[in-house]
Protein backbone atom coordinates (compact mmCIF):
# COMPACT_ATOMS: atom_id res chain seq x y z
CA UNK A 1 0.00 0.00 0.00
CA UNK A 2 1.64 3.28 -0.97
CA UNK A 3 0.36 6.80 1.00
CA UNK A 4 1.99 8.50 -2.56
CA UNK A 5 4.31 8.22 -5.07
CA UNK A 6 7.82 8.14 -4.12
CA UNK A 7 7.15 7.16 -0.60
CA UNK A 8 8.39 4.85 1.21
CA UNK A 9 6.42 1.77 0.56
CA UNK A 10 5.48 -0.26 4.15
CA UNK A 11 5.12 -3.56 2.74
CA UNK A 12 3.62 -5.46 -0.05
CA UNK A 13 0.20 -6.73 0.37
CA UNK A 14 -0.38 -10.11 1.61
CA UNK A 15 -0.76 -11.65 5.27
CA UNK A 16 2.07 -10.29 7.29
CA UNK A 17 4.95 -12.70 7.41
CA UNK A 18 5.34 -14.79 10.79
CA UNK A 19 7.64 -12.81 12.99
CA UNK A 20 7.50 -10.61 10.81
CA UNK A 21 6.76 -6.32 12.23
CA UNK A 22 3.87 -5.19 10.22
CA UNK A 23 5.12 -1.86 10.68
CA UNK A 24 8.80 -2.53 10.04
CA UNK A 25 11.81 -3.52 11.30
CA UNK A 26 12.54 -0.17 13.14
CA UNK A 27 11.23 1.10 16.45
CA UNK A 28 10.56 4.75 16.46
CA UNK A 29 11.28 5.00 19.84
CA UNK A 30 15.04 2.90 19.71
CA UNK A 31 16.07 -0.76 20.04
CA UNK A 32 14.70 -1.18 23.22
CA UNK A 33 11.22 -0.95 24.31
CA UNK A 34 10.76 0.71 27.33
CA UNK A 35 8.36 -2.20 28.58
CA UNK A 36 10.84 -5.09 27.25
CA UNK A 37 10.65 -7.67 24.18
CA UNK A 38 7.37 -7.90 23.13
CA UNK A 39 5.30 -10.95 21.97
CA UNK A 40 3.50 -10.21 19.01
CA UNK A 41 0.50 -12.25 20.23
CA UNK A 42 0.95 -10.73 23.83
CA UNK A 43 -0.93 -6.75 23.20
CA UNK A 44 1.08 -6.45 27.19
CA UNK A 45 4.37 -7.52 26.55
CA UNK A 46 6.44 -9.41 28.12
CA UNK A 47 9.09 -8.72 30.57
CA UNK A 48 12.79 -8.71 28.62
CA UNK A 49 15.08 -10.73 30.62
CA UNK A 50 18.25 -9.40 29.07
CA UNK A 51 17.02 -5.80 29.43
CA UNK A 52 18.18 -3.40 31.48
CA UNK A 53 16.03 -3.42 34.89
CA UNK A 54 13.24 -0.96 34.53
CA UNK A 55 12.95 1.00 37.83
CA UNK A 56 9.81 0.91 37.95
CA UNK A 57 9.39 -2.62 36.62
CA UNK A 58 8.81 -3.96 39.98
CA UNK A 59 5.95 -1.76 40.84
CA UNK A 60 2.46 -3.83 40.54
CA UNK A 61 0.51 -2.97 37.47
CA UNK A 62 -3.10 -2.53 36.62
CA UNK A 63 -4.40 -2.36 33.77
CA UNK A 64 -4.47 1.08 33.63
CA UNK A 65 -1.22 1.66 34.96
CA UNK A 66 -0.06 1.93 38.75
CA UNK A 67 -0.59 5.24 41.24
CA UNK A 68 1.55 5.97 43.67
CA UNK A 69 -0.34 5.24 47.40
CA UNK A 70 -2.27 8.65 48.22
CA UNK A 71 -0.31 9.93 51.11
CA UNK A 72 -3.82 10.99 52.94
CA UNK A 73 -5.39 7.51 52.27
CA UNK A 74 -4.71 7.71 55.81
CA UNK A 75 -5.46 10.00 57.42
CA UNK A 76 -7.88 10.17 60.43
CA UNK A 77 -10.91 10.01 59.89
CA UNK A 78 -12.89 13.47 59.70
CA UNK A 79 -14.29 13.58 63.22
CA UNK A 80 -17.18 15.98 61.84
CA UNK A 81 -18.17 12.59 60.11
CA UNK A 82 -20.00 11.25 63.31
CA UNK A 83 -21.79 13.95 63.99
CA UNK A 84 -25.61 13.23 64.97
CA UNK A 85 -27.64 13.63 61.89
CA UNK A 86 -29.18 16.77 61.59
CA UNK A 87 -31.02 17.99 64.20
CA UNK A 88 -33.52 20.06 62.00
CA UNK A 89 -33.81 16.99 59.71
CA UNK A 90 -36.89 15.46 62.22
CA UNK A 91 -38.54 18.74 62.59
CA UNK A 92 -42.10 17.96 62.97
CA UNK A 93 -44.00 17.46 59.79
CA UNK A 94 -45.34 20.80 58.18
CA UNK A 95 -48.30 21.59 59.98
CA UNK A 96 -50.09 23.07 56.66
CA UNK A 97 -49.25 19.38 54.85
CA UNK A 98 -51.03 16.37 54.42
CA UNK A 99 -51.65 16.33 58.36
CA UNK A 100 -54.46 18.20 60.21
CA UNK A 101 -53.24 21.23 61.74
CA UNK A 102 -53.40 20.97 65.61
CA UNK A 103 -55.30 23.64 66.29
CA UNK A 104 -54.74 23.69 69.95
CA UNK A 105 -51.13 24.48 69.68
CA UNK A 106 -51.83 27.04 66.73
CA UNK A 107 -54.53 29.02 69.62
CA UNK A 108 -51.53 28.37 72.37
CA UNK A 109 -49.30 30.58 70.11
CA UNK A 110 -51.25 32.93 69.12
CA UNK A 111 -52.26 34.02 72.91
CA UNK A 112 -49.22 33.56 73.57
CA UNK A 113 -48.61 36.17 71.43
CA UNK A 114 -51.48 38.47 72.36
CA UNK A 115 -50.64 38.31 76.09
CA UNK A 116 -47.24 39.76 74.91
CA UNK A 117 -47.87 42.32 72.97
CA UNK A 118 -50.77 43.21 76.23
CA UNK A 119 -47.96 43.32 78.60
CA UNK A 120 -46.01 44.97 76.09
CA UNK A 121 -48.46 48.03 75.65
CA UNK A 122 -49.30 48.24 79.80
CA UNK A 123 -45.43 48.56 80.20
CA UNK A 124 -45.44 50.97 77.45
CA UNK A 125 -48.33 52.82 79.16
CA UNK A 126 -46.52 52.80 82.40
CA UNK A 127 -43.37 54.17 81.39
CA UNK A 128 -44.77 57.10 79.27
CA UNK A 129 -47.16 58.18 82.70
CA UNK A 130 -43.93 57.73 84.61
CA UNK A 131 -42.33 59.90 82.09
CA UNK A 132 -45.19 62.71 81.67
CA UNK A 133 -45.12 63.16 85.80
CA UNK A 134 -41.30 63.39 85.69
CA UNK A 135 -41.85 65.89 83.03
CA UNK A 136 -44.52 67.55 84.85
CA UNK A 137 -42.87 67.64 88.17
CA UNK A 138 -40.16 69.24 86.48
CA UNK A 139 -41.88 72.04 85.09
CA UNK A 140 -43.39 72.69 88.18
CA UNK A 141 -40.23 72.53 90.32
CA UNK A 142 -38.46 74.70 87.69
CA UNK A 143 -41.34 77.22 87.78
CA UNK A 144 -41.06 77.96 91.10
CA UNK A 145 -37.35 77.74 91.41
CA UNK A 146 -36.93 80.73 88.70
CA UNK A 147 -40.28 82.97 90.07
CA UNK A 148 -40.31 85.61 91.71
CA UNK A 149 -41.24 86.33 94.98
CA UNK A 150 -42.09 89.30 97.76
CA UNK A 151 -43.29 92.74 96.87
CA UNK A 152 -41.40 93.02 93.13
CA UNK A 153 -43.41 89.70 92.26
CA UNK A 154 -47.15 91.56 93.27
CA UNK A 155 -46.05 94.41 91.39
CA UNK A 156 -45.32 92.26 88.19
CA UNK A 157 -48.49 90.49 88.48
CA UNK A 158 -50.51 93.36 89.14
CA UNK A 159 -49.22 94.90 86.07
CA UNK A 160 -49.94 91.86 83.80
CA UNK A 161 -53.57 91.95 85.48
CA UNK A 162 -55.75 93.98 82.44
CA UNK A 163 -57.89 97.14 83.47
CA UNK A 164 -60.76 96.77 84.72
CA UNK A 165 -62.55 98.11 81.12
CA UNK A 166 -60.81 95.27 79.36
CA UNK A 167 -61.86 92.37 81.61
CA UNK A 168 -65.31 90.66 80.79
CA UNK A 169 -68.43 92.02 83.00
CA UNK A 170 -70.00 90.01 85.78
CA UNK A 171 -73.26 88.34 86.53
CA UNK A 172 -75.43 91.12 87.97
CA UNK A 173 -77.58 88.85 89.94
CA UNK A 174 -76.61 87.90 93.41
CA UNK A 175 -75.88 84.76 94.76
CA UNK A 176 -77.63 82.78 97.03
CA UNK A 177 -76.24 83.31 100.71
CA UNK A 178 -76.57 80.71 103.42
CA UNK A 179 -76.08 81.56 107.37
CA UNK A 180 -72.90 80.26 108.37
CA UNK A 181 -73.97 79.26 111.70
CA UNK A 182 -75.25 75.07 112.20
CA UNK A 183 -78.69 75.13 113.00
CA UNK A 184 -79.59 74.48 116.58
CA UNK A 185 -80.29 71.02 117.92
CA UNK A 186 -83.92 70.91 118.65
CA UNK A 187 -85.43 71.61 122.47
CA UNK A 188 -85.73 69.64 125.44
CA UNK A 189 -89.04 68.77 126.21
CA UNK A 190 -87.89 68.79 129.72
CA UNK A 191 -86.97 72.24 129.55
CA UNK A 192 -90.70 73.36 129.27
CA UNK A 193 -92.05 71.67 132.14
CA UNK A 194 -89.15 72.81 134.60
CA UNK A 195 -90.70 76.21 134.92
CA UNK A 196 -93.88 78.20 134.79
CA UNK A 197 -92.75 80.41 132.19
CA UNK A 198 -92.03 78.40 129.82
CA UNK A 199 -94.90 75.50 130.75
CA UNK A 200 -97.45 77.84 129.69
CA UNK A 201 -99.83 75.01 128.10
CA UNK A 202 -103.43 75.04 129.38
CA UNK A 203 -103.21 72.58 132.67
CA UNK A 204 -106.48 71.02 134.35
CA UNK A 205 -107.93 67.45 135.59
CA UNK A 206 -108.99 66.69 131.89
CA UNK A 207 -105.74 67.70 130.04
CA UNK A 208 -103.69 65.21 132.16
CA UNK A 209 -105.70 62.55 132.39
CA UNK A 210 -108.47 63.00 129.23
CA UNK A 211 -111.14 60.37 128.44
CA UNK A 212 -113.25 57.63 130.63
CA UNK A 213 -110.22 55.15 130.87
CA UNK A 214 -106.79 54.43 130.04
CA UNK A 215 -105.22 51.53 128.67
CA UNK A 216 -101.49 50.31 129.37
CA UNK A 217 -100.02 47.17 127.61
CA UNK A 218 -103.99 45.68 127.18
CA UNK A 219 -104.72 46.48 130.89
CA UNK A 220 -107.25 48.49 130.74
CA UNK A 221 -108.62 50.83 133.99
CA UNK A 222 -111.66 52.95 134.53
CA UNK A 223 -111.28 56.59 135.59
CA UNK A 224 -113.66 57.69 138.50
CA UNK A 225 -113.65 60.89 140.25
CA UNK A 226 -110.86 63.86 139.26
CA UNK A 227 -110.44 67.11 141.25
CA UNK A 228 -108.10 69.90 141.09
CA UNK A 229 -107.42 72.45 144.26
CA UNK A 230 -104.88 75.07 144.96
CA UNK A 231 -105.24 73.99 148.78
CA UNK A 232 -102.04 71.40 147.87
CA UNK A 233 -102.01 70.53 152.34
CA UNK A 234 -105.92 69.72 151.96
CA UNK A 235 -105.00 66.75 148.97
CA UNK A 236 -102.23 65.04 151.82
CA UNK A 237 -102.34 62.79 154.41
CA UNK A 238 -100.04 63.01 157.50
CA UNK A 239 -96.85 65.11 157.40
CA UNK A 240 -97.08 65.76 153.15
CA UNK A 241 -99.13 67.95 153.06
CA UNK A 242 -97.26 71.06 155.37
CA UNK A 243 -94.30 69.81 153.12
CA UNK A 244 -96.10 70.63 150.22
CA UNK A 245 -97.22 73.80 151.48
CA UNK A 246 -93.51 74.42 153.06
CA UNK A 247 -92.16 74.17 149.46
CA UNK A 248 -94.66 76.32 147.78
CA UNK A 249 -96.85 74.22 146.23
CA UNK A 250 -99.37 75.62 143.70
CA UNK A 251 -101.67 73.16 142.73
CA UNK A 252 -102.69 69.61 143.62
CA UNK A 253 -104.83 67.17 140.48
CA UNK A 254 -106.18 63.95 141.46
CA UNK A 255 -107.64 60.98 139.92
CA UNK A 256 -108.66 57.58 140.41
CA UNK A 257 -108.67 54.31 138.36
CA UNK A 258 -110.23 50.77 139.08
CA UNK A 259 -110.21 47.22 138.16
CA UNK A 260 -111.11 44.10 139.74
CA UNK A 261 -111.48 45.95 143.15
CA UNK A 262 -108.00 47.34 142.81
CA UNK A 263 -108.44 51.29 142.67
CA UNK A 264 -105.41 53.41 142.61
CA UNK A 265 -105.39 57.38 143.03
CA UNK A 266 -102.90 59.69 141.50
CA UNK A 267 -102.23 63.05 142.77
CA UNK A 268 -100.05 65.59 140.95
CA UNK A 269 -97.94 68.15 142.26
CA UNK A 270 -97.07 71.72 141.14
CA UNK A 271 -94.29 73.97 141.77
CA UNK A 272 -93.12 77.11 140.32
CA UNK A 273 -89.62 75.66 139.52
CA UNK A 274 -88.30 72.64 138.90
CA UNK A 275 -86.06 72.84 142.07
CA UNK A 276 -88.90 73.07 144.54
CA UNK A 277 -90.47 70.21 142.91
CA UNK A 278 -87.23 68.28 144.01
CA UNK A 279 -86.67 69.82 147.29
CA UNK A 280 -90.45 68.19 148.23
CA UNK A 281 -90.02 65.36 146.55
CA UNK A 282 -86.82 64.52 148.68
CA UNK A 283 -89.09 65.61 151.85
CA UNK A 284 -91.99 63.35 151.10
CA UNK A 285 -93.70 61.53 153.74
CA UNK A 286 -97.14 59.37 154.04
CA UNK A 287 -98.47 60.12 150.91
CA UNK A 288 -101.48 61.70 149.07
CA UNK A 289 -105.04 61.14 149.78
CA UNK A 290 -107.36 58.25 148.20
CA UNK A 291 -110.08 59.94 146.31
CA UNK A 292 -113.33 58.32 146.21
CA UNK A 293 -116.46 58.55 144.15
CA UNK A 294 -117.92 57.76 140.67
CA UNK A 295 -118.32 54.13 141.29
CA UNK A 296 -115.49 53.58 143.71
CA UNK A 297 -115.69 53.15 147.44
CA UNK A 298 -113.46 54.65 149.91
CA UNK A 299 -110.26 53.07 150.25
CA UNK A 300 -106.97 53.38 151.73
CA UNK A 301 -108.28 55.42 155.10
CA UNK A 302 -108.13 54.70 158.39
CA UNK A 303 -104.74 52.67 158.73
CA UNK A 304 -105.31 50.35 156.15
CA UNK A 305 -102.10 49.19 154.56
CA UNK A 306 -101.76 50.34 150.87
CA UNK A 307 -99.01 50.89 148.48
CA UNK A 308 -97.31 54.52 147.66
CA UNK A 309 -94.96 56.12 145.12
CA UNK A 310 -93.65 59.14 144.72
CA UNK A 311 -91.76 60.23 141.52
CA UNK A 312 -90.94 63.78 139.79
CA UNK A 313 -90.43 65.11 136.36
CA UNK A 314 -89.78 69.12 135.64
CA UNK A 315 -91.84 71.19 138.07
CA UNK A 316 -94.10 68.12 139.12
CA UNK A 317 -94.06 65.78 141.51
CA UNK A 318 -96.66 62.59 140.88
CA UNK A 319 -97.77 60.38 144.39
CA UNK A 320 -99.96 57.28 144.12
CA UNK A 321 -101.72 55.47 146.44
CA UNK A 322 -103.37 51.97 145.85
CA UNK A 323 -105.15 49.22 147.76
CA UNK A 324 -108.19 47.12 148.02
CA UNK A 325 -111.61 48.56 147.65
CA UNK A 326 -112.39 45.86 149.98
CA UNK A 327 -110.86 47.23 153.05
CA UNK A 328 -107.81 44.88 152.70
CA UNK A 329 -104.20 44.98 153.81
CA UNK A 330 -102.21 45.18 151.12
CA UNK A 331 -98.74 42.49 151.16
CA UNK A 332 -95.80 42.18 148.53
CA UNK A 333 -97.55 38.78 147.09
CA UNK A 334 -100.65 41.35 146.13
CA UNK A 335 -99.03 41.99 142.18
CA UNK A 336 -102.06 43.30 140.77
CA UNK A 337 -102.01 46.16 142.91
CA UNK A 338 -98.47 47.00 142.06
CA UNK A 339 -99.07 46.29 138.58
CA UNK A 340 -101.99 48.72 138.40
CA UNK A 341 -100.60 51.27 140.32
CA UNK A 342 -96.94 51.32 138.16
CA UNK A 343 -99.66 51.58 135.45
CA UNK A 344 -100.99 55.35 136.33
CA UNK A 345 -97.63 56.15 137.44
CA UNK A 346 -96.30 55.13 133.89
CA UNK A 347 -98.99 56.94 132.24
CA UNK A 348 -98.68 60.08 134.29
CA UNK A 349 -95.38 60.24 133.29
CA UNK A 350 -95.88 60.00 129.61
CA UNK A 351 -98.61 63.26 130.08
CA UNK A 352 -96.47 65.11 131.54
CA UNK A 353 -93.29 64.94 129.18
CA UNK A 354 -95.79 64.59 126.21
CA UNK A 355 -96.99 68.43 127.58
CA UNK A 356 -93.42 69.36 127.40
CA UNK A 357 -92.63 67.51 123.46
CA UNK A 358 -95.58 69.65 122.13
CA UNK A 359 -94.38 72.36 123.77
CA UNK A 360 -90.79 71.72 122.33
CA UNK A 361 -91.70 71.57 118.97
CA UNK A 362 -94.36 75.12 118.90
CA UNK A 363 -91.35 77.01 120.02
CA UNK A 364 -89.17 75.16 117.31
CA UNK A 365 -91.33 76.23 114.55
CA UNK A 366 -91.82 79.66 115.80
CA UNK A 367 -88.56 80.64 117.41
CA UNK A 368 -89.82 84.27 118.35
CA UNK A 369 -93.40 83.34 119.93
Amino acid sequence: MSFGQGGPSWGSPGSPTPGHDPYGSQDPYGSQSPHGSQNPHDPYGTPDPYAAPDPYAAQTREPYGSRTPDPYSAQTPDPYDSRTADPYSAQTPDPYGSQTPDWAALADASAGRARRKRWLLIGGGGVATAAVVAVVASVIVSMSSSGDTGPSAAGKASKDVPPAASTPSEATDPEPSFPSASPLPPPDPKDFVSSADKDTAPLSADTLFPGAKLTMEGREYKKGATTRTTNCAASAQGALGSILASNSCDEVIRATYSKGGVAVTIGVAVFEKESQALKAKGEARDGIASLAGNGVPTFCRDGVICRKTTNSFGRYVYFTVGGFTSGKDVTKADKNVFTTGDDISEFTFRQIYQRGRLQASAAAVQPGA
